[in-house]
């Protein structure tokens, strides 16, 4: 990982886990959206309103297991997100996969796109599917 890869994501979880939008309006692109491990997308405004509104409170926010691909002006990390905290008041997910694009607009690096996923068997995730599921057999009927 690069320096400059390195104090953006620095920034980024810093300024996530204080809820400071003012830092994050500038960390973000114009266009970023954010995909959440349930699919649901929220443009920029709406990423913001999660912490202006309170209803998203971080006590801790992380990112650990992370790797890197840089191709030009575009770097792709995929990290282990840990967090502790709520979302109107109901415990959120200690640990999601996620997958950050970040974009280097004029020197400037820049989050242009995150998509989570939830990570089976941590704490607030969906359960781990049974033998037949894992087999890619689905469910049973």
């Amino acid at each position: 990982m690069t320096e400059q890869t390195d104090a953006f994501l620095t920034a980024w979880t810093t300024a996530e886990q204080a809820a400071d939008t003012r830092a994050l309006e500038q960390l973000l692109t114009p266009g970023f959206y954010g995909v959440g491990p349930l699919g649901f997308i929220l443009p920029k405004p709406a990423w913001l309103a999660r912490h202006q509104d309170g209803d998203l409170v971080y006590t801790s926010f992380g990112l650990d297991q992370i790797q890197t691909a840089s191709l030009g002006e575009v770097t792709v990390v995929t990290a282990r997100q840990t967090t502790a905290g709520t979302y109107q008041g109901h415990p959120i997910p200690e640990a999601a996969r996620a997958t950050l694009v970040i974009v280097t607009d004029h020197g400037t690096p820049k989050l242009a796109v995150i998509h989570m996923s939830f990570m089976a068997g941590t704490r607030g995730a969906p359960p781990i599917p049974g033998p037949a599921a894992q087999a890619g057999q689905g469910p049973p009927q």
